[in-house]
């Protein structure tokens, strides 16, 4: 869970803090689980929200069309593949409102309604921020040489 956890809190010593809060709201709320679904899948739910939570209290969600520039070399494993850790950083490196959006909705399935009602946002700005997610992380590999269609013509 300290993965999931760690995919929207860039620092892994805060994103420890936020697991650990997450742990003890499951086991204060054990009995409310209600064998609908993986146990697994339940906690991970929890932890979302105690990462989105954190992030709101921090107030490091900003949605703005501000755009940071990624620095930085591209880091490949021996078969062409991008590192984890490469690509880790680059979703670190978006704005907080674009990762937030972005990882609900690629990694955690979550549908733009659900997004728009879990960061308290309009589905429009759910839309937008994921749109501007994608983009951002495409310039970003596009920038070291490594547009989504050269590096899927790298795999084969």
């Amino acid at each position: 869970m300290l993965g999931v956890c760690r995919q929207y809190i860039k620092d892994l010593h805060f994103a420890e803090d936020v697991m650990v809060n997450g742990f003890v709201k499951v086991f204060d709320h054990l009995s409310s689980y209600q064998h609908k679904g993986s146990f697994e899948g339940w906690i991970r739910i929890i932890m979302v929200r105690e990462s989105i939570s954190y992030l709101r209290k921090r107030q490091f969600v900003v949605y703005d069309d501000d755009v940071v520039e990624v620095n930085g070399e591209i880091s490949t494993s021996n078969n062409g593949l991008l590192d984890v850790e490469y690509v880790q950083h680059l979703i670190d490196e978006l704005p907080e409102g674009y990762k937030a959006v972005f990882l609900l909705y690629a990694i955690e399935g979550y549908g733009h309604k659900e997004i728009a009602e879990l960061l308290e946002i309009s589905e429009g700005t759910s839309k937008s921020q994921l749109f501007k997610a994608r983009k951002m992380l495409q310039e970003n590999l596009s920038l070291k040489g490594m547009s989504p269609k050269s590096h899927s013509a790298n795999k084969k």
